[in-house]
């Protein structure tokens, strides 16, 4: 690589380019997609036009670095990584740049997010007919890469079907204009390639495009005179022929009437078999899902989570469309009767078909533990053979999984014999690389024999280009090797693709090289304790980049302001993945790391918003605790990170603390000198706290239940207490606290400090265990503070108590909905605007919160996103703006636009703070009071 990553962008700058980054957080983040490899790159541009692009494309040339095209990073084959410059389209050119809604079509940049374009196009009537899974997230010029497809494109067919016309950029910084009308380039680069294929008309004929998902290889078939098509061959060349600068697509309308059929097998094998027999009924979807994703789900998410299935092991989602409403409901009573599995389900309700379509949608990451518990990884993702002979390749395949000791997940695209699996390979092991090449030499063995292609519609990459001549004759590969060397001679577009194949086992980001991460303070649990596994749970899928308005989802809020890479939970994964690397120089202390995790809000909404449940708020602060373990920290983990020890001694003296900082120079110098911005106010400590004026009376009647009240609501706002008892008095139960003020150490959790945290909650669990053993409920106040009781309280504290404290635990809303005779006040006629806390969300779910309240007659609309405090997050210096962008994603807006009268529910202390700031008018209340009518 010619000169350091500070030469090469400062070379792309001197060419025109704007928006560059050597940064090595940045890098660190870009280093890989959702594959299994890691390629750090020396650059990354942002390109705002297509004259930025030629700027970094003449760098390139110049330099003699190479250059790969990028969208929202979703591939899973290694497409999307480089190690010279890499062009991210989703920044700057990420618009809809035009719509025909007479002719159906739209013309957009590379970077448009496939979900915007939709939302652009749907009030036409309209849509983009491929829908990938990643579709919230994933760009148009990414799908043009990989040829995407999506579960419908038994409806609406490939991209490649979908793309028009295209302008690119060649290597040599000449355009290329494609189109339905002709074509034009300022280069003979058409002339040539035609030439080539004219002198290999029978290979070009026999061995491309022979079935439905021939992803796999170059498309030449659309390079034959009797069809000459330059846009279509474009479209799967995984950025290795040009660079798309902008793209004009089809557009369709969906059918009036659709109807979902679920029929169950016995076996993933089975329900292949059966494929060509549900073609017959001409459905616009047709996808496979096994036992062992959903056994996932229901262990993740409770027994809630998985809408009700017919009966078997494994199913098949079947969407049959049309016109007429009673054409549709025929053929699916005539499908569901069909007996081709041992029972079937006609799905009347859309909203239980959209819940079971988005079990499918999350397979990818639901898919990255193996039913081994250990992580699966991606390298064979996505082989397709004739739909007529899936039976046969799935059970071959389970054979050949059993072979190699492996075991899946599979799931897929059944319609098109596309089948989507990532299995456990022991990339830690020394000889893991070398079992993996020989596992997937087999598989690519095994679908060459049965036609098939190695990629159904996530392209080749770096996983599959070095196996293809087991697919292509060596003609076949010849033939492609010149079409490419006609596009780009100097071989700079993506190199090791497809082409002159880099070795599939070179550059993998898990090996056993990684580091040993000693002196871990957190157990994780499902990662056996290792920090290597837990921060590689991060497949890549990129569902963090996903637009959460109106999803009901939180992460990753700092992503949704800032929309930098190093700010999704992909991009932090990727650093911390560093850590543990054996070829990286970056540690705990390292400042990229530090960076990265700065705007990092803890809410702990990845850790059940992402498929595979990374958990970066637990990471942080292991990462914190091992930077600063025997060391000084920063000063605001001493005052803020200590808030309740100071709420403490400021509860000593309320009115004098309250009236020191209504002094403005008292109040600034205080802040300052604490590491907190000088915008915010310090909570106001009450005259009096919940536990001087508690009482358990002494002819309480009722079922005893231990009421937590943790530091922040006993000091600051004894009055949700207050509430919270009086409920529980009203539905037969007799509240009682401990006998001094325990906490959860939560402040001591988002700081890093842990080992101060875990002595606190040793002295909570001493303080619960009796009480939680002899089967008494744990009440929890602070959303906050009960999902550490649930979820870190068994991470930093070992044993039986802690467990059974854990076990014990249970908000306000699970223990009044699971009350015999228990009845809610009549909320008729009340809007709730509630804003879920996102630990709530993310530990125990809101749902039971919301049944409750509609159960009581409530108009519910609950906010999606982060309030943005976040808790200490909120406060500290260098956050205000974050916090506030993050606040008007969601949260604001929400209030704002609420109707009069409304109640604005919000349980989280730091969810009530920012409003207070924020929206004093507001008025935020917490649940408790509510059904108490307070």
């Amino acid at each position: 690589m010619p000169g350091p990553s500070s030469q090469i962008a400062s070379e792309v700058r001197r060419h025109g380019a704007t928006d560059v980054s050597d940064d090595a957080a940045v890098l660190a983040a870009y280093s890989s997609d959702a594959s299994l490899y890691r390629v750090p790159p020396a650059a990354v541009v942002f390109p705002r036009s297509a004259d930025e692009v030629r700027a970094a494309l003449a760098a390139a040339r110049e330099l003699g670095v190479p250059i790969t095209a990028r969208g929202a990073g979703t591939s899973v084959a290694g497409n999307a990584i480089g190690p010279g410059i890499v062009l991210d389209f989703s920044r700057h050119m990420n618009q809809v740049l035009s719509v025909d809604a007479e002719a159906g079509t739209a013309v957009v940049q590379p970077g448009v997010v496939q979900a915007q374009l939709q939302k652009a196009v749907a009030a036409h009537g309209l849509k983009f007919g491929p829908d990938p899974s990643t579709s919230t997230r994933c760009t148009i010029g990414g799908m043009i890469g990989n040829d995407a497809c999506g579960a419908r494109s038994l409806a609406f067919g490939r991209t490649s079907h979908n793309t028009l016309g295209l302008r690119a950029l060649l290597a040599d910084g000449t355009e290329l204009v494609t189109g339905p009308d002709g074509w034009s380039a300022d280069s003979d680069v058409l002339g040539r390639v035609e030439q080539i294929v004219a002198k290999d008309l029978a290979t070009a004929r026999t061995e491309f495009g022979t079935f439905g998902r021939h992803v796999s290889g170059l498309a030449v078939e659309h390079l034959l005179p009797e069809r000459f098509d330059p846009t279509r061959a474009l479209v799967g060349s995984e950025g290795t022929l040009a660079v798309i600068t902008e793209a004009t697509v089809r557009l369709v309308r969906n059918p009036p009437v659709s109807l979902m059929v679920v029929l169950g097998f016995p076996d993933f094998p089975t329900a292949g078999h059966a494929t060509p027999q549900v073609l017959a009924f001409a459905p616009s979807a047709c996808e496979g899902i096994d036992r062992r994703i959903v056994d996932v789900i229901l262990e993740r998410r409770g027994p809630g989570a998985v809408p009700p299935l017919p009966a078997g092991d494994a199913w098949m989602f079947v969407e049959l469309s049309g016109d007429s409403p009673e054409e549709v409901r025929r053929q699916a009573d005539l499908l569901a009767s069909a007996g081709l599995g041992v029972s079937a389900l006609v799905v009347d309700d859309p909203r239980t078909a959209d819940r079971l379509w988005k079990i499918r949608a999350d397979g990818a990451g639901l898919a990255g533990r193996a039913p081994s518990g250990r992580p699966a990884w991606a390298g064979w993702e996505d082989a397709a053979v004739p739909p007529d002979r899936l039976g046969t390749y799935l059970t071959s395949f389970d054979a050949l999984l059993d072979k190699h000791g492996l075991t899946a997940m599979p799931f897929g695209h059944f319609g098109e014999g596309c089948v989507h699996v990532r299995m456990d390979f022991a990339f830690d092991s020394p000889d893991g690389p070398d079992r993996y090449r020989s596992f997937v030499e087999d598989a690519a063995d095994l679908v060459s024999s049965l036609g098939g292609s190695l990629s159904g519609e996530h392209g080749d990459g770096r996983a599959r280009s070095e196996l293809l001549p087991r697919m292509y004759s060596p003609q076949a590969l010849a033939l492609m090797s010149s079409i490419k060397k006609a596009f780009d001679p100097g071989d700079l577009l993506n190199p090791g693709i497809i082409v002159d194949a880099a070795p599939l086992t070179a550059d993998l980001r898990y090996t056993s090289t990684a580091k040993l991460t000693k002196g871990l303070a957190l157990a994780y649990a499902s990662d056996g304790g290792d920090f290597g596994q837990a921060v590689h749970r991060c497949t890549g899928v990129g569902k963090c980049r996903a637009d959460n308005t109106g999803s009901g989802g939180v992460m990753c809020p700092s992503y949704q302001a800032t929309k930098e890479e190093i700010h999704s939970t992909r991009g932090r994964a990727r650093l911390l993945q560093e850590i543990v690397n054996g070829d990286s120089d970056i540690s705990w202390g390292s400042p990229a790391v530090h960076e990265a995790l700065d705007l990092c809000l803890a809410c702990k909404g990845c850790a059940s918003d992402c498929p595979t449940g990374t958990d970066m708020a637990s990471y942080k602060a292991e990462v914190l605790h091992q930077t600063y373990k025997r060391r000084l920290r920063p000063r605001s983990h001493y005052v803020v990170g200590w808030l309740p020890r100071w709420a403490k001694v400021g509860s000593l003296t309320p009115r004098l603390a309250n009236r020191s900082m209504d002094i403005d120079w008292v109040r600034t110098l205080a802040l300052k000198a604490s590491g907190v911005d000088t915008r915010r106010r310090m909570p106001t400590f009450a005259r009096r706290t919940f536990r001087r004026t508690f009482s358990a009376a002494s002819d309480q009647t009722g079922t005893p239940v231990v009421l937590f009240v943790d530091s922040f609501t006993n000091h600051f706002a004894p009055q949700v207490a207050d509430a919270a008892a009086q409920v529980l008095r009203e539905a037969g139960y007799a509240p009682r606290i401990t006998r001094q003020q325990e906490c959860c150490g939560l402040p001591w959790i988002s700081t890093g400090q842990l080992d101060g945290a875990a002595r606190r909650l040793r002295s909570m669990v001493d303080a619960l265990a009796a009480d939680a053993k002899a089967g008494l409920p744990v009440v929890g106040i602070e959303p906050s503070c009960t999902a550490v009781l649930r979820h870190e309280l068994t991470e930093l504290v070992s044993g039986e108590d802690a467990a059974a404290v854990a076990a014990a635990t249970v908000t306000l809303a699970e223990l009044l909905t699971r009350t015999d005779g228990w009845t809610p006040p009549d909320l008729s006629g009340v809007t709730v605007v509630a804003q879920p806390h996102c630990h709530h969300h993310a530990v125990m779910g809101w749902e039971t919160d919301r049944a409750l309240l509609v159960r009581a007659g409530a108009a519910v609309q609950a906010v999606a996103g982060c309030c943005g405090m976040a808790g200490n997050f909120g406060v500290e210096q260098g956050h205000y703006e974050v916090s506030l962008a993050v606040a008007e994603a969601n949260l604001l807006p929400a209030v704002r636009q609420a109707p009069e009268g409304a109640v604005v529910l919000a349980d989280g202390f730091s969810c009530r703070t920012q409003l207070d700031e924020l929206a004093p008018t507001a008025q935020p209340k917490h649940l408790a009071e509510l059904l108490a009518g307070r």
